[in-house]
């Protein structure tokens, strides 16, 4: 199979879709692939590096379309990626469908085959490909907030583990996912107050058993939220709804109740945000103040550490990749439920119905898609 790998054009978004050592393994199974010059350079891998591991560099992103048939990305394509996209292509990427209507429109319209990396699943039904990303994003957050509480950015000027003789920042993380987990174990290693809310029992109690007294674990409903942000210096925004919008579980109304010069950092971004004044930034000017409040709302965290994060997400996706590779687009689709999971787009109609739900259009489950051939 022909695999192609564009160069990412999302504002300062320098990761890759593969790394070499990804692009060998595929290369030693007999497939070609072509990567758009410099694509790696922001993740450190140079086009010699790909050239060693066996790829074809072309100069234009268009030759990469025009060549490939499986079409690797990081983040959702933009405008003029779309453009580029055809019924042959299949694309493989992040695609945060439900709060994004003109991406939606045009991947259907373009007739492309697309699977994305944050609804395809495991045998437990979690999210393999989302899982990396979202614990590079909830370690970054803690960063994040950190930065964000600094006098010079609007925050109150808090020092997140303290001194001795002060009181540490008390850091509120609201989801104990992944990025939830992450955060918190950021957070305290840093020396912070940390109190985690979250619905699922369950994973309150993991959390409370691997830092024994050193978290608080609430049990999370509207009272719980409305207290704890009262006397919270940093507030993470951790939830998920897999392929579905964000719930704004923070209201504008809530800041209203918040220490002037605290700080949101809302890592549901790219679902449409957890808060609802939450507007997507970037790394070029990642935070906005709104009453009094420093908001961190960068879309794409994980583009900060580009090497990093580009490692850790080739790790989960490459043997997706080779199953899409190595058995063809629509023998992996049917014979592997966990991808099939991820297909969201399929030759003209939407079939990832939490999408089709947030956008109110019309959709089908995967399923149902491939039975249309």
């Amino acid at each position: 199979m022909k695999i192609g790998v564009p160069m990412e054009i999302k504002t300062q978004e320098y990761r890759v879709g593969l790394t070499p050592s990804s692009v060998y393994e595929l290369v030693h199974h007999g497939h070609s692939v072509i990567i758009e010059k410099n694509a790696g350079l922001g993740s450190g891998y140079f086009d010699s590096n790909y050239i060693a591991a066996g790829a074809k560099i072309v100069e234009k992103p268009q030759e990469v379309f025009d060549e490939a048939e499986l079409i690797i990305k990081v983040k959702e394509p933009q405008a003029i990626e779309r453009q580029r996209l055809t019924p042959k292509h299949t694309l493989f990427t992040y695609l945060h469908l439900a709060p994004d209507r003109a991406q939606t429109e045009d991947l259907i319209e373009s007739g492309a085959t697309c699977i994305a990396y944050e609804t395809v699943t495991d045998e437990h039904g979690r999210l393999p490909l989302l899982a990396p990303m979202s614990a590079v994003a909830g370690r970054l957050s803690i960063q994040a907030g950190a930065y964000s509480l600094e006098k010079k950015n609007g925050g109150r000027g808090v020092l997140l583990g303290g001194v001795p003789g002060v009181s540490p920042a008390k850091v509120l993380i609201v989801g104990a996912g992944v990025v939830g987990s992450n955060a918190a174990q950021m957070a305290v290693g840093m020396g912070a107050d940390v109190t985690i809310l979250d619905t699922n029992i369950n994973a309150l109690r993991e959390l409370d058993q691997r830092y024994t007294n050193r978290v608080t674990t609430i049990s999370s409903n509207r009272h719980a939220i409305e207290e704890h942000i009262k006397t919270c210096d940093l507030l993470i925004g951790a939830v998920l709804i897999p392929g579905a919008e964000a719930p704004k579980l923070i209201t504008r109304e809530h800041l209203a109740s918040m220490q002037t010069g605290a700080a949101m950092v809302d890592v549901a971004i790219d679902q449409g945000g957890c808060f609802e004044t939450s507007v997507p930034t970037t790394h070029d000017k990642p935070t906005y103040i709104v009453d009094g409040i420093v908001h961190y709302c960068v879309a794409n965290m994980p583009g900060a550490v580009a090497r990093t994060a580009t490692q850790a997400l080739n790790n989960a996706t490459l043997p997706f990749v080779s199953l899409l590779a190595n058995q063809g687009i629509m023998g992996a689709l049917r014979d592997n439920a966990n991808l099939r999971q991820g297909l969201n787009v399929y030759q003209g109609l939407l079939s990832c119905p939490a999408a089709g739900q947030a956008l109110h259009l019309k959709s089908i489950t995967p399923e149902q898609a491939l039975r249309q051939q």
